[in-house]
C-alpha cells in the first residue's frame, strides 16, 4: 500500500476486489469468530501452561532449565520464521485451507513432543510445533477480517484475543497443575483434542478466501530466504555464548545476507512474496513497533517471573501459577476491551498509554517486594502489555486492504514475534550471566526493571515520532 492513500485505511466499496472464492458459502461472522479465537486459545495455552511446566520438564529430561529454553525460544522462532510465509501462502492458495494445515501440524507435533524421551526431540518438535503456529496465527486473524466488514473489524479481532486470552487465565494455573499433580507432557496431549475441535470448527464455519488480485504462484525462493534468514539470524542470538565467535558470526552474516536477498528479491518478483510497500504505511510501521515493544516486555516478563517464582521464592509449579493468574487475567481483561478503544480512540497514543501501564507494572514486580505490591504489579503489566499486543494485530488490520490481510497479519507477526523470541533467548543468557555474581533472585528483578524502564522509553519516543511524522492522522475519532 502507498502512503498516499489517506490515512492508510482499508478500501471499501465497488472498487474493493473480492477476496471470496467464487462458489463459496456466504460469510458465517459468529462461526467465523468462533473459530478464530479456537486457533488462538490453542496456541497461547500451549504456550503459557508450558512455562510454568519448564523447570519440571527440565529435571526429569536431566537438563537445565535454562538450556531447555529452547523449547520456548525455539518454539516462537520457528513460529517468526513461518509467519510470513505462511500469512502470505494464505492469501495465495486459500486462507481457510492453509489453516487446517496450520492446525493439523501443530497439534501432531504437540502429540509428538508429549511422547519425546530426550531434550533433543522434545525441542525438534517443539520447532515443527511452532512452524505450525505460525502458519495458523496470521490466517487466525485474516478470515476475521474477510468475514466481517471494516467498521466491525477491530472490535472482531479484539474480542477473538479476548476468548483466546481464557487460555491466559487457564494456561498458568493449567500447567502449573497438571505438571504438579500429573505430568508436563499432558500439556502437549491436550492440544490434541483442542487442535481437533479447532479444525472442526475452522471447516464448519470459515468460508473460503484469498487474494483474487494475484494468480496461485509461489514465490519459492523468496520463501527460503525469508525463512532461513530469519532462522539464522535468530539462532545466532541464542547461541550467542555457546559458539566460537567466528562461527556466531558466520552464521550471522549469513542470515543477514538471506534476509538482503529476501529484499531484493522482492522488489524485482513479478508476484512478491510480500509487497514492499507495506512499509510505506506508516499507521502499520508506527503500531507494528509499538506492539513490538509491549509483546516483548510481556514475555520476557513471563520468562523472568516464572522461574523466579519457581527456582528462586521456591514456590511450587501449581502455586506459581495461581500467582500469575494476576497477570494472565489482567491479559485477558485487555484484550476484548483493545477493540472498543481501537474504534474510539487514536490507536498509537492509545498504545504509549497502555505500554506505560505496563512498564509501572513491571517496575513494581522487578522490586521484589510482597505480594501486597507484586500482585498489583503483575495485573498492571498483564493489562497494559497484553492491551498492546492485542492493539497491534487489530489496529494493522484496520489500516491495509482486505485483499493483503494474510500478508499484513504474517508480516506484523513476525516482527512482533521475532523480535520477542529473540529477546527471550539474550534475556536468558543475562540472566545466567548476572546470576554467578549477584544470585538467581537479584539477576531477575535487574532484568526486569531494565525492561520496564526500556520499554517505557522506546513506547514514548514511538509515539512523539508518529506524531511528528504524521500529525494530521492522530486526532480524536481518528482509528490512525
Amino acid at each position: 500500500m502507498d502512503s498516499d492513500q489517506p490515512h492508510g485505511k482499508r478500501r471499501t466499496g465497488e472498487n474493493a476486489p473480492h477476496t471470496h472464492e467464487a462458489g463459496s458459502r456466504p460469510s458465517r461472522p459468529v462461526l467465523t469468530l468462533i473459530a478464530s479465537s479456537l486457533c488462538i486459545f490453542v496456541v497461547q495455552l500451549d504456550f503459557l501452561a508450558l512455562n510454568l511446566a519448564l523447570p519440571q520438564m527440565a529435571s526429569d529430561l536431566g537438563t537445565t532449565t535454562t538450556d531447555l529454553q529452547w523449547v520456548i525460544s525455539g518454539y516462537m522462532l520457528a513460529l517468526a520464521a513461518a509467519l510470513i510465509p505462511g500469512g502470505r501462502l494464505g492469501d495465495i492458495l486459500g486462507r481457510k485451507r492453509i489453516l487446517i494445515v496450520g492446525l493439523v501440524v501443530f497439534s501432531l507435533c504437540s502429540l509428538g513432543a508429549g511422547l519425546a524421551s530426550t531434550p533433543e526431540a522434545v525441542i525438534v518438535m517443539r520447532i515443527a510445533q511452532g512452524a505450525g503456529a505460525g502458519v495458523l496465527f496470521p490466517l487466525a486473524i485474516a478470515v476475521i477480517t474477510d468475514a466481517y466488514p471494516p467498521d466491525r473489524t477491530m472490535r472482531a479481532i479484539g474480542n477473538a484475543y479476548g476468548v483466546g486470552a481464557l487460555a491466559l487465565a487457564l494456561g498458568p494455573v493449567f500447567g502449573g497443575g497438571v505438571t504438579e499433580l500429573l505430568s508436563w507432557r499432558v500439556v502437549f496431549f491436550v492440544n490434541v483434542p483442542v487442535g481437533a475441535a479447532a479444525i472442526a470448527m475452522v471447516a464448519a464455519g470459515v468460508r473460503e478466501s484469498r487474494d483474487t488480485t494475484v494468480p496461485r504462484s509461489i514465490d519459492l525462493p523468496g520463501l527460503a530466504m525469508v525463512t532461513f534468514g530469519i532462522a539464522l539470524v535468530t539462532l545466532t542470538v541464542d547461541r550467542l555464548r555457546a559458539w566460537p565467535a567466528g562461527v556466531t558470526v558466520g552464521v550471522a552474516a549469513a542470515g543477514v545476507l538471506l534476509l538482503a536477498g529476501f529484499v531484493l528479491r522482492e522488489r524485482v518478483a513479478r508476484w512478491p512474496l510480500v509487497a514492499l510497500d507495506l512499509f510505506h504505511n506508516k499507521p502499520f510501521v508506527v503500531i507494528t513497533l509499538m506492539a513490538t515493544v509491549a509483546n516483548t516486555s510481556f514475555v520476557l516478563a513471563m520468562y523472568g517471573v516464572t522461574i523466579y517464582l519457581q527456582q528462586a521464592a521456591g514456590h511450587t509449579p501449581l502455586a506459581a501459577g495461581t500467582i500469575f493468574l494476576a497477570a494472565s487475567v489482567a491479559a485477558g481483561v485487555a484484550a476484548p476491551l483493545s477493540g472498543r478503544l481501537g474504534e474510539r480512540f487514536d490507536v498509537p497514543r492509545t498504545m504509549v498509554v497502555i505500554t506505560l501501564v505496563g512498564a509501572v507494572g513491571l517496575f513494581l514486580v522487578s522490586l521484589g517486594g510482597d505480594f501486597r505490591s507484586y500482585i498489583p504489579g503483575l495485573a498492571l503489566t498483564g493489562f497494559g502489555y497484553g492491551m498492546g499486543w492485542a492493539l497491534g494485530s487489530s489496529g494493522t488490520q484496520a489500516v491495509v486492504p482486505s485483499e493483503r490481510a494474510g500478508q499484513a497479519s504474517g508480516v506484523e507477526l513476525a516482527i512482533v514475534v521475532g523480535v520477542a523470541g529473540m529477546c527471550v533467548a539474550a534475556g536468558a543468557t543475562l540472566i545466567e550471566v548476572r546470576t554467578s555474581s549477584v544470585g538467581l533472585a537479584s539477576a531477575i528483578d535487574g532484568v526486569l526493571r531494565w525492561i520496564a524502564i526500556g520499554s517505557a522509553v522506546a513506547a514514548t519516543a514511538l509515539g512523539i515520532g508518529a506524531a511528528r511524522a504524521t500529525p494530521s492522522e492522530h486526532g480524536r475519532g481518528s482509528r490512525v
